[in-house]
């Protein structure tokens, strides 16, 4: 997973958003065990603290958990995983249809646009 963060947001939500990414994506599969929390934190240039905070808010949403001693693991839940894919899609969406309202295009023009890019 690469990391860049940026100045405009808080550090932990950029991972958040990050390996909530990588979990939609695939690149973290259900079930798989996530790197520690050290290992994150000197693989990402970040606090270890920072780390921990991302990933305990992560659990709270349920998209991972914890195994004691073992560490922690990327959700099995299917329902869980297919409403993260619909939500980051959402996100996505939305943050495209502002910038191309922001630009002077109408719902009808964004609409022309991407029956036209679909071809």
């Amino acid at each position: 997973m690469e990391f860049q963060f940026e100045n405009n947001s808080p550090i932990y939500l950029q991972l958040i958003q990050k390996i909530k990414m990588a979990i939609a994506s695939g690149e973290f599969k259900p079930g798989e065990k996530l790197p520690a929390v050290r290992e994150l934190a000197m693989e990402s240039k970040i606090n270890p603290n920072t780390v921990q905070r991302a990933l305990f808010q992560l659990e709270d949403e349920h998209l991972i958990f914890t195994q004691r001693t073992n560490g922690k693991y990327i959700t099995e839940d299917k329902q869980k995983l297919k409403e993260l894919k619909k939500e980051l899609a959402s996100n996505l969406l939305q943050e495209f249809l502002v910038k191309m309202q922001q630009l002077g295009f109408s719902k009808q023009e964004i609409l022309e646009f991407i029956e036209r890019k679909e071809k």
